[in-house]
């Protein structure tokens, strides 16, 4: 082995050393450019556009800020605090990928990207990030782990590749991570993140009323609707295994998240106007139950993006899961054979769930185009066969048509001239007419004319030939006046 390997012992000769000192300084180097970059993209300024739309908001860079993100949208609010108090939407940001299903994330590996509220504090922020930037949202809370929950290391990072996450762009994190940055130096100690499945408003209720995790999806509500009343951080607990929203205990004593609440105090001026938006939406709702919308569920293969980065990133998780629609399962359809599993299912059974359903309206549309298609080789049989009898019909109608004309050709006609004086006479008796109207008769008998003779005189002036009665040959008549006086 050229000495290099003797009795298990790696030697390495001179020029080898010097070559493996090479790539150990290179690769020393590299790590120190590379710690240098992270640095960079930790403290990156805020883009000139950024501080414009700022500016025009009416919020400071170091206000507080606050996070609310919407899964089936792919939407990923910003929200800073003006000086009084009250957040206004600062940026929507669309979100690259997220992944798993609409529903809360129950366990580690199940690739569900979580719903619930989730403080982010200074030290959840990772400028060392795999995935560019990324910080915590403090997956499991108090609600997750009353419901045994289990998992962690849910971030918001950057890459667009998603494993339960939240996914942005480099660019996009980068400019949420400087946000969240100026906020902390400007004093605030955790920044509120509120995930939803969908914006929870009455269409999206009435839609989705029969899914599963409804009854989650309406404590959620509850809190959106103390933020949507006030605009102002939400105080969030838990007890009983529920949130509760801007209440304390009436003692005064910390709540538990397993125990059972105790007697609890709200805001009643907070309560009332959220009360008062939970009633419009319920009435909502139910108007929109009566017009007939449909209770669905909707499916995904895994997760989704927003329709903005469709087909821009190739190394983006799992691209086959993108490349259909998700599929909304009907929960009061008596020909799915999925949709009351569909009800109760979780997780990954929700996938197969769909998958199933995918196959039954496969072989639904198969039927389909198998009927039609039945009864258009039907349609071509019938009118092949009523071909023979449609050629012969026509045939006998154009033979008759020709008999017809041949008759009406072949017909007499009457002479013009006792047409003439059938018209003359219209004081006629009916015999008189008969008579007219019948052809006359020869009033002589016709002789045959014999060879004429060499005359000088001219044949006008010759003497009529004598007739056997000895009577002469009268002259034609003029006219048809003439005619009708001779017959009389």
């Amino acid at each position: 082995m050229n000495g290099l390997f003797q009795s298990g012992v790696f030697y390495l000769s001179q020029p080898r050393k010097a070559a493996m000192a090479g790539v150990a300084l290179f690769a020393l180097t590299a790590l120190s450019g590379c710690e240098e970059s992270r640095e960079v993209r930790s403290s990156q300024s805020l883009s000139g556009e950024m501080l414009a739309l700022m500016q025009e908001k009416g919020v400071a860079v170091q206000a507080p800020m606050l996070i609310r993100a919407y899964k089936k949208d792919s939407e990923f609010e910003v929200w800073k605090m003006r000086g009084d108090g009250q957040y206004v939407l600062l940026k929507t940001f669309p979100i690259c990928r997220w992944s798993g299903q609409l529903g809360p994330k129950t366990h580690e590996g199940d690739r569900q990207s979580p719903e619930g509220y989730y403080a982010i504090t200074p030290a959840m922020m990772n400028p060392n990030s795999a995935y560019y930037l990324s910080f915590n949202i403090g997956y499991p809370n108090a609600y997750d782990r009353a419901h045994g929950a289990t998992g962690g290391s849910v971030m918001v990072h950057g890459i667009c590749s998603s494993a339960g996450c939240f996914s942005m762009t480099d660019a996009q994190i980068a400019e949420i991570y400087a946000l969240a940055r100026e906020s902390f130096s400007g004093g605030q100690r955790a920044i509120q993140m509120h995930s939803y499945p969908f914006h929870l408003n009455a269409q999206n209720l009435a839609k989705y009323r029969l899914d599963p995790n409804m009854a989650f999806w309406r404590e959620l509500k509850k809190g959106a609707d103390h933020f949507e009343a006030t605009k102002r951080d939400v105080a969030v607990a838990v007890c009983g295994g529920h949130y509760q929203f801007d209440v304390k205990s009436a003692d005064g004593s910390p709540l538990d998240a397993e125990a059972a609440c105790p007697p609890l105090k709200a805001d009643a001026e907070i309560e009332a106007q959220a009360e008062k938006i939970e009633k419009a939406d319920a009435a909502a709702v139910a108007q929109l139950v009566a017009k007939g919308v449909r209770p669905v569920r909707l499916v995904y293969q895994d997760g989704s993006q927003h329709p903005a980065f469709a087909h821009r990133f190739p190394d983006v998780s799992r691209p086959e899961a993108l490349t259909a629609a998700p599929i909304e399962v009907a929960l009061d359809d008596p020909k799915s054979r999925v949709g009351v599993k569909a009800r109760a299912a979780r997780g990954l059974e929700v996938s197969q769930l769909a998958q199933a359903e995918v196959r039954r309206r496969e072989e639904d549309e198969k039927q389909q185009q198998a009927q039609l298609q039945q009864a258009q080789q039907a349609k071509q049989q019938a009118e092949a066969a009523a071909a023979p009898l449609s050629s012969a019909r026509a045939q006998g109608e154009k033979l008759a048509a020709m008999i017809s004309s041949f008759g009406a050709k072949e017909a007499p006609v009457a002479a013009p001239e006792i047409t003439e004086v059938a018209k003359a006479a219209p004081t006629a008796s009916p015999a008189s007419a008969a008579k007219i109207a019948a052809p006359a008769k020869p009033l002589v008998k016709p002789v045959a004319a014999k060879p004429a003779k060499p005359a000088d005189k001219p044949a006008g002036d010759r003497p009529q030939a004598a007739l056997a009665s000895g009577q002469k040959i009268a002259s034609a008549p003029a006219s048809a006046g003439e005619a009708a006086a001779a017959l009389r």
